[in-house]
């Protein structure tokens, strides 16, 4: 730039000696040729009536000087004589702003009045003494916009020269930077405020420190304050202000459901833009502010959680009375208010984190298993839990940040070490069932059951870094285990005792009922002919009869559950229940004529299974048997023989419309000896074989039922 100057200066200098060569008639307007405006302005000029006079008796090297600051697109002036008479060009015009077109002819001294307690001096000394003078971002308040303006400026002050070589005014090259030092200025701050937000933990303090960072820069921000928006009251709350201009705090909690200084907040929720009101629209006592004050213009700026439109936030941010509330003042607020959003965000996001981790720390030490996590091929233990350290039989301080092996010396010798090593190398978890460990605990060994999970740790690479162990003690359990297991062996024993018992009991009584039944025969044939037929004997035969035969009926059932229990399923064979089905049924036929009940069947010809057709015969013939015996006498018998097929059972099911059963008794149905319905002969064996039946081939039976509603037995074959 200063070369620039320097060429400028030089170039007038040349033109000295070629004055003296010129003639009058180059005294022509020709040198205010082109220019633009300001060319046609200095054309257009009454200059006959100016203190310089017909431009014809201007000096040569004036008219050289204004035709180059013309015909140049960079911001020049010159200023000539001692009364500082401006000349300038039309990339100058901006500096001028409304005192254009004034300015043209007028005396420096009265136009830039409001500046020249700064710049006088500099212009008086260079034409007294020809020196020069050059700076760069230098502040100049002008007044060019109707208000004392901000600006900076890059310029060079130089002496002017007449044809006789003497200093006649000031040439200057400017060019104005006021956006640039702004915008570096508001850079700062964004800058500032982005570093000081950075580890903030909480919004007030996120509120505090952004306010104080933003009132460093009184230029830009006179005044500021944070309201965070709070739903449920209803209220702004203020988290932090600061600046020069605050001389009437900010309210604390604006009620957001109020008029008056609510107003523009709520202009801000509505429309999620900058709103601009007056500092005196933000203050309950308006008395207490200068004229200047409560006219200061002041920027509402939204704050919305990134990703959200919902405003969670509002910035006041007071704006300079010295500066236009432009687009680069808006887009210095809009950053702002991201920045600041950003800075809710974030802890917003460390609150929520620290919330989950102080919620998962606390699940962790009231999680009702133990858990470890053991850090490197060392297995330092990194993390525990009171379940562990119960397990373990030790504290917190004697096991954490030690190697596992170290704290718990009595595992080293018990494949803990290779367990753990296993994991480590290959990755793959180990899960243990009831694995027995010697601990010492209370100064002895003792024996702890123990089921775990030992889970690779992985980093963010997948490299195994540790291991993860969640443990539960099970001595209670494997205790109660090993009890019910003795229980059931005795229980097996027992059994077997009785299955012994009515084996040899259904064989062994065989012989005495046939000898009673045998002497019975033979008392009766030596009664005498008369007594005979005596009505009373008659019917104590009878009686006695009948009680034979029901005792042979009875070891006839212990017979049949004898073999049952014995059955070792050696007539296995491939059978189809719809023929069996249809065999038994024309078993029943009397029956079902007397009764006159409907028979409905609907099995499946693919219902075959593998199974002892005797069995399958006793099964079917029982449930039908059954349903015919225990009809209601309400109704005329209705029964539906279907059948099912699954993948891993065929099921044949037998429904009727008989008096059924209360629900609470469908245990005690398959017991035997049991009889619910006493009206009809039986033993209450049936039900009892027919289950043992299915259930020693690896089925099961299930009823459903309901009293006077029917009853529906699903036999469930293993295919």
């Amino acid at each position: 730039m200063q070369e620039q100057y320097k060429h400028t200066l030089l170039f007038n200098t040349s033109f000295m000696s070629l004055s003296q060569k010129t003639t009058a008639a180059g005294n022509k307007q020709y040198f205010f040729t082109g220019g633009g405006e300001m060319g046609a302005l200095m054309r257009a000029y009454d200059w006959h009536n100016h203190p310089l006079g017909d431009m014809e008796a201007w000096p040569l090297s004036l008219k050289t000087t204004l035709r180059t600051i013309l015909n140049s697109s960079f911001p020049m002036f010159l200023w000539w004589s001692e009364s500082f008479y401006m000349f300038h060009n039309d990339a100058y015009l901006p500096a001028l702003g409304k005192k254009h077109p004034d300015a043209l002819g007028a005396s420096a001294r009265d136009m830039w009045s409001e500046i020249w307690y700064q710049i006088g001096a500099v212009a008086e000394d260079i034409f007294q003494n020809g020196t020069q003078f050059y700076a760069e971002d230098m502040p100049i308040y002008l007044d060019r916009k109707g208000f004392i303006e901000e600006t900076y400026w890059t310029f060079s002050y130089s002496p002017a020269f007449n044809d006789d070589g003497q200093v006649a005014g000031m040439f200057c090259s400017c060019k104005e930077v006021t956006d640039t030092v702004l915008n570096q200025r508001r850079l700062k701050t964004l800058k500032d405020v982005t570093e000081a937000l950075t580890l903030v933990s909480t919004l007030e303090e996120a509120g505090e420190k952004a306010c104080a960072i933003m009132s460093e820069n009184t230029s830009d921000i006179p005044l500021c304050g944070i309201y965070l928006l709070e739903e449920d009251s209803g209220e702004a709350r203020l988290l932090g202000q600061a600046g020069i201009m605050l001389h009437e705090t900010l309210l604390e909690r604006p009620s957001l459901k109020e008029q008056g200084i609510a107003d523009p907040l709520l202009q801000v929720l509505e429309t999620r833009k900058p709103v601009l009101v007056k500092y005196s629209d933000l203050v309950a006592d308006k008395t207490k502010l200068t004229a200047e004050q409560q006219d200061l213009p002041v920027a509402l700026l939204p704050v919305a959680l990134p990703g959200q439109s919902r405003v969670v936030g509002i910035i006041v941010a007071g704006t300079s009375s010295k500066l236009d509330y432009n687009t680069n003042y808006e887009d210095f607020h809009m950053l702002l208010g991201r920045q600041i959003a950003i800075s809710f965000a974030s802890v917003h996001a460390r609150s929520e984190t620290e919330r989950r981790q102080a919620y998962m720390s606390e699940i962790f030490m009231q999680a009702p298993v133990g858990i470890t996590i053991l850090r490197g091929p060392e297995y330092i233990v990194d993390l525990v839990n009171p379940g562990i350290c119960e397990i373990w039989g030790r504290t917190y301080e004697e096991v954490i940040g030690r190697p596992v092996l170290e704290a718990l010396p009595e595992v080293a010798d018990q494949g803990i070490r290779e367990l753990l090593d296993g994991v480590y190398t290959t990755g793959v978890p180990f899960v243990a069932n009831e694995l027995l460990v010697k601990l010492d605990r209370n100064g002895k060994l003792e024996d702890v059951y123990i089921n775990f999970v030992y889970q690779p740790m992985r980093d963010e690479q997948g490299n195994v870094i540790g291991i993860i162990a969640v443990a539960v003690g099970v001595n209670e359990q494997v205790e109660a285990r090993l009890k019910i297991e003795a229980m059931n062996k005795e229980l097996l024993a027992t059994n077997a005792d009785l299955d012994n018992f009515v084996y040899s009991a259904s064989h062994d009584l065989k012989a005495p009922i046939s000898n009673i039944e045998g002497l019975m025969k033979v008392f009766v044939d030596f009664l005498p002919h008369e007594n005979l037929n005596s009505p009373d004997l008659q019917k104590v035969l009878s009686l006695i009869q009948h009680s034979i035969d029901r005792f042979k009926r009875a070891i006839a059932d212990l017979t049949e559950v004898a073999k049952v229990q014995r059955e070792d399923n050696h007539d296995v064979a491939r059978v189809n229940l719809k023929q069996v089905v249809e065999d038994i049924q024309l078993d029943f036929e009397p029956q079902i004529k007397e009764k006159q009940a409907t028979i409905e069947t609907n099995v499946s010809p693919e219902a075959e299974i593998e199974f002892s057709a005797k069995n399958v015969r006793s099964i079917v013939y029982n449930l039908l048997s059954n349903a015919l015996k225990y009809s209601s006498p309400a109704r005329l018998p209705h029964i539906v023989i279907s059948s099912e097929l699954t993948p891993e059972f065929v099921i044949l099911s037998v429904a009727d419309n008989g008096l059924g059963l209360n629900p609470d008794d469908e245990i005690k149905i398959f017991s035997m000896f049991k009889r619910l319905h006493d009206h009809v002969e039986g033993s209450g064996i049936g039900l009892y074989i027919v289950k043992r039946i299915i259930e020693n081939a690896g089925g099961h039976i299930e009823l459903e039922t309901a009293l006077d509603k029917g009853a529906n037995f699903k036999v469930y074959f293993k295919r």
